[in-house]
């Protein structure tokens, strides 16, 4: 009996190189060596990750490992997981799962009941807004239950120039302002009157409806248990390196590797040549792919001279900040991993005490999310000390600022209509980043699918 012939995968032979190993980038990287691409992965920056890395600090009793922001997951992140569990991370032990909810320190606020937490997403909802809501009236609930399921009915799509708040008219004002309002500004980083309502009400249907992931349901709100490096770019570097079918090539700025940073792309034959700065000088080499995962004013920048309307496109974006600052509060945790805030300028505050309960150095730090900041860094630290104080009733003395990180480019704005570069740039050329045309704001979800996409398009998949 004659074997069946071997079939070789896609990306067999295919030279793929990876401009930049952030989210997307590496989500890119991994996609492609798992089909026998030829990856090579280039780096400006020390630390992997992209907007969402991890930063080393000095803490009260030695160095201390942060992150440049607070992210969370959520179980209908299903292709994020699904990479983590690929390169040989456990999500069930690096991440906390907590059930849909947004208690406020004083035990108000929205909660699913603990009898609840493991229904799906609808039935959890509705149990989380009849029976843990406290504080609500009967109306207030009701009223969000109205509007809730107009949307339902509508099939959570609408006119691609509304808002947030034109599609949320009706709703009772402590429903917007205690739950539609901040998941919005969190989701798309911009406030109700400014968002998009098209794609908030996608991100509402996926997770109330949609599938969650490893047991999980949709609407799970997931917490990394370790720093964000660890969490995905570190252990997809690691895969790359030593597990892929192909071992990829990787480039970073560190003492090891010399190549710094791709300074030109330009067309040669049925490929593209990518010229990267090192110490030495500028190097060259010729990939049939390549994959162009860096911020999208990079990306602007690098790719004008290959595509111009796209590299217009992807220039005009408008971009929005994140602000979080890092409280050391000696002695304190606080009675839930995360809380929502009622006053301003943080949203959320998160307990990496909870989050990491047998490390020492990360009890008593806290980390405040100001989605959409705006002002100068000291300032905004000032009032998140003064928040803490008013609305979390923390000892003035037990309080000292750790570090404030302010991605001012931290997500597009995601307003109505807003136009979105295309994946595609040219003819073996694609982008890739959670900026790009698709169905979710910028989320880790929309850079992996980016990344993930990009990577089988290049492959011819």
């Amino acid at each position: 009996m004659n074997a069946a012939p071997h079939t070789p995968a896609p990306g067999h032979g295919l030279s793929v190189a990876v401009v930049g190993a952030g989210w997307a980038g590496l989500a890119a990287a991994v996609t492609a060596a798992r089909q026998g691409a030829q990856v090579t992965v280039f780096e400006a920056t020390r630390e992997p990750g992209g907007r969402a890395r991890a930063l080393d600090v000095a803490g009260p009793a030695g160095p201390l490992r942060l992150d440049n922001g607070q992210h969370i997951l959520i179980g209908a992140y299903a292709t994020t997981l699904d990479l983590m569990e690929q390169v040989g991370l456990e999500p069930h032990r690096e991440l906390l799962a907590l059930p849909l909810g947004m208690p406020h320190a004083d035990g108000t606020g929205l909660t699913t009941p603990a009898w609840a937490a493991g229904w799906p997403a609808p039935a959890a909802l509705l149990a989380a807004v009849l029976c843990g809501t406290r504080g609500w009236t009967w109306a207030e609930r009701l009223g969000l239950l109205r509007t809730s399921l107009r949307w339902q009915r509508q099939g959570f799509v609408c006119a691609a120039h509304l808002s947030v708040a034109d599609v949320s008219v009706g709703l009772p004002k402590r429903a917007m302002d205690e739950l539609i309002g901040p998941l919005c500004v969190s989701a798309l980083n911009v406030p109700p009157g400014q968002a998009s309502a098209a794609v908030f009400l996608r991100v509402l249907r996926d997770a109330l409806f949609g599938p969650g992931h490893g047991g999980w349901a949709a609407s799970q709100l997931l917490l990394p248990r370790t720093d964000l490096g660890a969490l995905w770019p570190d252990a997809a570097l690691r895969w790359l390196a030593t597990e892929a079918p192909v071992p990829a090539v990787v480039h970073r700025a560190c003492r090891v590797q010399a190549v710094q940073r791709v300074q030109q792309v330009q067309r040669q034959g049925g490929g593209w040549s990518l010229a990267a700065a090192t110490p030495d000088g500028t190097r060259s080499a010729v990939f049939d792919r390549v994959i162009w995962a860096t911020q999208p004013t990079v990306a602007a920048a690098a790719l004008a001279e290959v595509n111009p309307g796209w590299a217009t496109t992807c220039g005009q974006l408008q971009h929005t900040a994140i602000t979080t600052v890092y409280l050391h509060a000696a002695g304190q945790r606080l009675p839930s991993p995360m809380l929502a805030l009622r006053s301003a300028p943080a949203q959320f505050v998160f307990d990496r005490g909870w989050l990491r309960p047998d490390d020492v150095q990360a009890q008593g730090v806290l980390a405040f999310v100001i989605s959409a900041s705006q002002g100068e860094r000291d300032a905004l630290q000032q009032a998140v000390l003064q928040q803490a104080r008013d609305e979390l009733g923390l000892p003035v003395g037990v309080l000292q600022p750790l570090q404030t990180v302010t991605e001012k480019r931290a997500t597009f704005a995601c307003t109505p209509g807003v136009q979105r570069p295309g994946q595609a740039v040219a003819p073996g050329l694609w982008a890739a980043g959670d900026y790009t045309e698709g169905p979710y704001p910028a989320t880790l979800e929309a850079a992996v699918r980016s990344g993930v996409a990009a990577a089988q398009a290049a492959l011819g998949r």
